[in-house]
């Protein structure tokens, strides 16, 4: 029996040349194919930028519903301290006035909602009130087609929510934060 040669013992080594590569590749098809959920925060319309300062408009106090949030998370509506439970009822009470109050707004489409927060205010307050908010005018829009067209407004064509939008059309004007504690 003749002696062996180092050379040909079988080595008990893995080719790891491609590993790389091939870790490269899985890591881009991943990259390529997954899709990463982005928080969309609040959806709102912008008006467009403008270097002139906005043009003053008197409004009348009746037709302005004023919410401030405090940095306490604490609601003031039009000077009355308000549950936010309350809030939605509130605010549809004001935008329709059924009585016709003179405390009230007109009508629907002159009525501005004007909401206020502090830089103390949480954000999860914050969402919630505006929710509220939005919520108030989404029922009284599903109200005003159930009366005029039988169905609720997100199954109406397009014509005739426009219409039910003119009737009564979401107005929430945010006004500049307040610095901590400075609410007024």
């Amino acid at each position: 029996m003749g002696k062996t040669n180092s050379r040909d013992r079988i080595k008990n080594e893995i080719n790891a040349g491609s590993m790389a590569d091939i870790a490269f590749l899985l890591l881009i098809f991943f990259l390529v194919t997954t899709t990463i959920a982005e928080d969309r925060g609040v959806l709102v319309k912008l008006p467009p930028w403008s270097n002139e300062p906005p043009e003053t408009q008197m409004m009348n106090t009746r037709n302005v519903y004023s919410v401030l949030v405090n940095a306490d998370n604490q609601l003031l509506v039009r000077g009355e301290p308000v549950d936010i439970k309350d809030l939605r009822d509130n605010t549809k009470v004001f935008i329709m006035n059924p009585r016709k109050l003179p405390n009230m707004a007109e009508k629907p489409t002159k009525a501005i909602i004007s909401l206020k927060n502090d830089r103390g205010t949480e954000y999860a307050t914050y969402l919630q009130v505006y929710n509220e908010l939005k919520a108030a005018y989404n029922e009284l829009r599903d109200e005003e087609a159930e009366k005029t067209h039988g169905i609720k407004f997100e199954f109406l064509d397009a014509d005739q929510r426009k219409a039910i939008r003119a009737k009564i059309p979401l107005v929430i004007s945010e006004a500049e934060p307040t610095n901590f504690g400075e609410e007024n």
